[in-house]
């Protein structure tokens, strides 16, 4: 049995390399309709990308054999597309560099690679592309060079059973530990929840759930106000997962998909003693319209009211 699914796990394996290797092109003679082939271009992109590279760094990272990297870099000297100099750390190895009219000839390589992948990406819808990037970090964790490509610190993904009462609860218990909110903070949460899971249109309103090894650790929602105006709506960060970025990725993807959508403007509504929220919209690029004094959640608080124009 354990070798009939091995068997089956390598026929799933090549499946796949043959679907993504017609997918980028790898089978034609110049990749991205250049010159250059395969391997060729991978040597480019590193010294494109990278600084101070020897021959044998170059050959190590990229797993080729000497002599074959060698004549390679010896075509690129020919055409002037490469330097030489030698390493002031070794004496023995010399740095390797674009020149000029090399940076000149990946250029136009780099921009077809990068719009090849958008085209690819634009066939499929925003939750398809976010799981298909989140494979992706699947496959690079578990085959990738750990202390070259450590996989991704977290994932944004669409929500999925049980998530949203996830979200409930940690704005209940964090609230109440931080802020001193009493209950009736958690059942607003949960009617926001409750009608975005009942009406929303994945067209006009989103929720991103952001996860790190394997654990939900934040979440956001951008819900329609009206026509024009989106209402950024429950965003929060487990105090574990602070530090990361996730707070401000989450909000900018809020304004990515309203920009997509067509939306002109997103409002939200917080209050003032969450000091770092408010630091994320702001970085964003809201501005404070309105504020006032109010009693709510246990609490004498200050309720502000923040825009972004798109």
């Amino acid at each position: 049995m354990a070798d009939t699914r091995f068997e089956r796990s390598v026929v799933a394996v090549r499946r796949f390399n043959r679907l993504y290797t017609r997918q980028i092109g790898l089978l034609g003679e110049g990749y991205l309709e250049s010159p250059f082939p395969l391997t060729e271009v991978r040597v480019l992109y590193e010294l494109a990308h990278r600084d101070h590279l020897t021959a044998a760094v170059l050959g190590r990272d990229l797993g080729l054999d000497a002599g074959y990297l060698s004549r390679i870099l010896r075509g690129f000297e020919k055409r002037r597309l490469i330097a030489r100099t030698r390493s002031r750390d070794d004496g023995r190895q010399s740095v390797i560099a674009l020149t000029r009219r090399g940076r000149a000839a990946f250029a136009p390589l780099e921009a077809r690679s990068h719009q090849d992948v958008g085209a690819l990406l634009k066939r499929l819808s925003a939750a398809d592309q976010t799981r298909l990037t989140e494979a992706m970090a699947t496959i690079e964790s578990l085959l990738g060079d750990e202390a070259r490509t450590p996989p991704a610190a977290y994932v944004l993904r669409p929500p999925r059973p049980g998530d949203m009462g996830w979200v409930v609860q940690s704005h209940g218990a964090l609230y109440a530990q931080e802020y001193g909110f009493d209950e009736r903070f958690e059942g607003l949460v949960a009617e926001i929840v409750a009608r975005f899971v009942r009406t929303s249109d994945p067209k006009t309103d989103r929720c991103w759930i952001a996860e790190k090894d394997g654990r939900v650790v934040g979440s956001v929602f951008l819900v329609r106000k009206t026509r024009t105006v989106a209402k950024l709506r429950l965003l929060i960060v487990d105090p574990k997962a602070r530090g990361l970025g996730i707070g401000v990725r989450l909000v900018d993807e809020c304004v990515r998909f309203a920009r997509q959508v067509g939306y002109r403007k997103i409002t939200l509504w917080t209050q003032s003693i969450l000091v770092a929220a408010r630091r994320i919209y702001k970085a964003a690029g809201f501005r404070l319209i309105r504020s006032g004094r109010h009693h709510a959640f246990g609490r004498k608080l200050t309720e502000e009211t923040w825009e972004l124009a798109l």
